[in-house]
Order: C-alpha cells, then sequence, then structure tokens
C-alpha cells in the first residue's frame, strides 16, 4: 500500500470538488483529487447538463407545434427520441474533456480512481493507496431521496440518474414530485410527445413565491400537463411497462414509467465520517459557517454540506473553502445572496426573500415591486409577453426578487448582483439598458420604486413650477 503525503485532498470530483482541486493546485498546493465514479459528477452526467440538453430539445419540437401569431403554419415534428439522447450524450462529451482527470492531472492534481473512506482524522484510503493531508475537503454531493412508499421496491422506476440513459419515447410518464427536477422533466417528456402526470403531496414548486410560480404552473397545465397537487402517494404497484400509482383519496394513476424526483439528500455515506471526527446528519456533514467540520482538519462544499442544492453554490463554496485552506484568510458562506432557476417555459426564478419572507422579517418597512412583462417592448416582439417581475425593497435597497417569464434565469443575475453587492434602487434606475431587452424590465422595476416620489409630490411641482417661472 502506497502512501501520500499533500496540503489537501479533495473527495469528490463533482463541480465543488473540482473547483477546490483547480483552484488551489493552480495557487501552488499540493492536491490529491479522489473520485470513484464519474469525473464531472451529477451536474455534467446526469443534472444540470443532460437536462438543460433534453430541455432544449423539447422547446424545438413546441416551437414547431406553436409557431405563436408569427404567420407561420404548425407542424407536427417527428420526435426521434433516441436521437434526442445522442445529443444529451454528444453534449455531455464536448463539456467532459473540462472536468476529465487528464485536465486536472494536467494541472498539477494527483487524480485517484477509487472511493475514498477516512482511517483516521487526518488519513484516507482509495484502494491501495493512503492518503495523509493538512485539509480535506469532502465534495461528495448528493444522492436522489427515494421516498419509503409502499410497493416502490417492486416496481421498476427512473431518477435523473437513470432517466437520460431511456431512449424509448415513454407512453405516459408519472412523475413523483413537483420540485425542480419533476417539473423540468415533466414539460421536456410532455413536449416531446409524452403523456404526463405529475404528481405532489404538497404543492408545486413549493420552494418559490406562490404568485409567480402560479404563472409558470398556469402555463404548463395549458400545455396539457397533468399536475396534481395536495395528493400524497398511498402505494405503488405495477411492472415494466404499467405502473400504477395510488393516491391517498383513493385515486389511481396508471402510466407506462414512473420517475421518482422528490429531492435529493447529501451522499457522504460509505466515506467513515466517523473514524474520522466528522460529525454528520442525514443531510449531510454538520459545518459552520466557514464550511470546516467537528474535525477542524475537514471541510465539506456543495450538496454534502447539507444546504442548497445547486451547482453554483458548490462552486461558491469552493471559492470560501480555498480563501481558508489555501490563502489562510478567514471566509464564511452565506445563502442571502444565492439565486436559483426553474429551467421551465416560462422559467421561475428567485434571489433573497421571497414577499411572504420579507413581509415577516421587514413588516411595514417592506416595499413590493410588481413588474409585468406584457409592459416589456421585447417580450411583446416576441410573443412571450406572460410573466411577473416582483421586487422586495427595504430602505431602498432590494432584499429579494421573484421572477417568472421567458430568460429568467438570466434576468435574476442583476438581483442577485445587486443583493451580494449591497446597491441601492437608485443605482440599478441609473443603469442604462439596450432597447429593446428583456432586461429592461428590471430597470423599469427601479424606476417605479420612485416614482411616487417625483410624480405625486405636491412640494416638487411646486419646486418645478417656480424653476419653470424663472428659468431663464
Amino acid at each position: 500500500m502506497g502512501l501520500i503525503e499533500t496540503d489537501i485532498c479533495v473527495i469528490g470530483a463533482g463541480s465543488g470538488g473540482l473547483s477546490v482541486a483547480a483552484g488551489a493546485v493552480q495557487m501552488g498546493a499540493r492536491v490529491v483529487l479522489i473520485e470513484g465514479g464519474e469525473m464531472g459528477g451529477d451536474c455534467l452526467n446526469s443534472g444540470c447538463v443532460p437536462s438543460k440538453a433534453l430541455i432544449a430539445a423539447a422547446k424545438a419540437a413546441h416551437a414547431m407545434r406553436h409557431p405563436g401569431p408569427f404567420g407561420i403554419a404548425p407542424v407536427e415534428p417527428q420526435v426521434d427520441f433516441a436521437a434526442v439522447k445522442d445529443h444529451v450524450a454528444r453534449v455531455i462529451a464536448t463539456i467532459a474533456p473540462v472536468d476529465s482527470q487528464e485536465r486536472f492531472e494536467g494541472l498539477g492534481c494527483t487524480v485517484l480512481r477509487d472511493w475514498a473512506r477516512f482511517t483516521g482524522p487526518d488519513e484516507v484510503q482509495a484502494g491501495e493507496t493512503q492518503v495523509r493531508a493538512r485539509r480535506f475537503v469532502i465534495a461528495t454531493g448528493s444522492r436522489p431521496l427515494v421516498p419509503p412508499i409502499p410497493g416502490l421496491e417492486g416496481v421498476p422506476y427512473l431518477t435523473n440518474e437513470t432517466i437520460f440513459a431511456l431512449r424509448e419515447r415513454p407512453d405516459h410518464l408519472i412523475v413523483i414530485g413537483g420540485g425542480p427536477i419533476g417539473m423540468e422533466m415533466a414539460q421536456a417528456h410532455l413536449r416531446l410527445g409524452c403523456k404526463v402526470t405529475v404528481i405532489e403531496g404538497a404543492r408545486a414548486f413549493g420552494r418559490d413565491d406562490p404568485e409567480t410560480a402560479g404563472i409558470v404552473l398556469a402555463k404548463l397545465r395549458a400545455e396539457g400537463l397533468e399536475v396534481l397537487e395536495e395528493a400524497p402517494v398511498t402505494g405503488v404497484s405495477g411492472g415494466a411497462g404499467a405502473v400504477t400509482v395510488t393516491l391517498k383519496d383513493g385515486r389511481q394513476i396508471e402510466g407506462s414509467h414512473l420517475l421518482i424526483a422528490v429531492g435529493r439528500r447529501g451522499h457522504p455515506e460509505g466515506v467513515g465520517l466517523d473514524v474520522g471526527g466528522v460529525e454528520h446528519d442525514r443531510r449531510g456533514v454538520k459545518v459552520d459557517a466557514s464550511l470546516r467540520s467537528s474535525n477542524r482538519r475537514v471541510y465539506a462544499v456543495g450538496d454534502a454540506a447539507g444546504g442548497l442544492q445547486f451547482t453554483h453554490v458548490a462552486g461558491y463554496h469552493a471559492g470560501v473553502v480555498i480563501r481558508q485552506i489555501v490563502l489562510g484568510l478567514p471566509a464564511k458562506a452565506s445563502t442571502a445572496h444565492i439565486p436559483w432557476a426553474t429551467y421551465t417555459d416560462p422559467e421561475l426564478a428567485q434571489v433573497g426573500l421571497t414577499e411572504a419572507e420579507a413581509r415577516e422579517r421587514h413588516g411595514a418597512a417592506l416595499t413590493v415591486l410588481r413588474q409585468h412583462f406584457d409592459h416589456n417592448d421585447r417580450a411583446q416582439a416576441e410573443a412571450k409577453a406572460q410573466g411577473l417581475l416582483k421586487v422586495m425593497v427595504v430602505k431602498g435597497r432590494p432584499v429579494g426578487a421573484s421572477i417568472a417569464g421567458p430568460m429568467a434565469g438570466e434576468l435574476i443575475g442583476l438581483w442577485a448582483l445587486a443583493i451580494s453587492g449591497g446597491l441601492k434602487m437608485g443605482t440599478i434606475a441609473g443603469m442604462v439598458a439596450p432597447y429593446p431587452t428583456l432586461g429592461e424590465i428590471g430597470k423599469r422595476a427601479a424606476g417605479a420604486y420612485f416614482s411616487p416620489k417625483l410624480f405625486d409630490n405636491p412640494l416638487l411641482k411646486r419646486v418645478v413650477g417656480l424653476v419653470q417661472r424663472f428659468l431663464p
């Protein structure tokens, strides 16, 4: 058994682990990167990348059926489901070299392709190699959460880790879970020619602002997506090609395929956390604000840290950890400025506080601005005027933003910047946006914050009258 002594050992080569490894080694630290599965982790292989590739194909099919009011005749697309999956595979293959073992070895990392397990507070074992390090970073990501539904263990089901390998189009896809993964996959498969039923035990898009989520949900239902809310599942039965889902109220939904999309759980199992002196719970590693665990040598990032489960959060965590273990500087992670987006059509995005959260925290000090997309000229020109931007403002600064509409995932970036940088609404109102763009809606919302002060102010009107009388 060989022994490697190093500065930093990163366990997991998903987005968070790769970001830590790349940053640390390029700054001069000795880095060992350990991965027993696929380089790139969930995001590249079974998450963000394949899902967005599938959504793009579905959007193309939908545009053919529904060309809108542009004077173009609709046609029924000939969907080759296997070829769609080939597109997904090509996208993954195109991006994969950026996350590859060869690239990271070229950067100077020692890459071990095996499963890691702590054998002590400062050692892990990967295959036949023992790694002793000054600091460890657990970046093991998450896995699909499979709920204890009676009968599920005897029924074939899909998760986001397996659905992209399916090359035959489902006749009727039943999706259990109305969160981002479930709703994205539901709309994509609907547009690719499947019948789809979503079953959600509570409220669809439950983490998002109800008003903006309702806009998206109405659009999905108008397309033909069946969404059953407040519908707990009590049992599953059947076999391949014929699945029955029984609801609490006695209804039975029959379909050909079943997708479980009820969320994800941190996946540090099998890493030997107890042996390493690392406290953990069912969500993941227990960490403090600096992402440090109960073992002062060990940090956790991304989904393994038990918080928000987004690729960009893992990348953000990597920067927080690098600042500490590479540069020796203090750093803490925050969630107040973290945006997220669901890539349905229209998209749904959020950063900071929702309206309900802001009202509970700030009360009468809160101002809620609303800008509808039907007042945006670019949205009108592209027949995408269904949508809403909400901005929560306290003492002249935004504390949250909710968007439902085209390109919401892009538009939320302005408000993430504003909250991160503590910008005032006046700064955003003073921004000049190119015309006509969807981005103008943000400037318009900021301007609306000042409109009552400018246009409904009797004192100001008297001042303007005097200026106009005596202005040479």
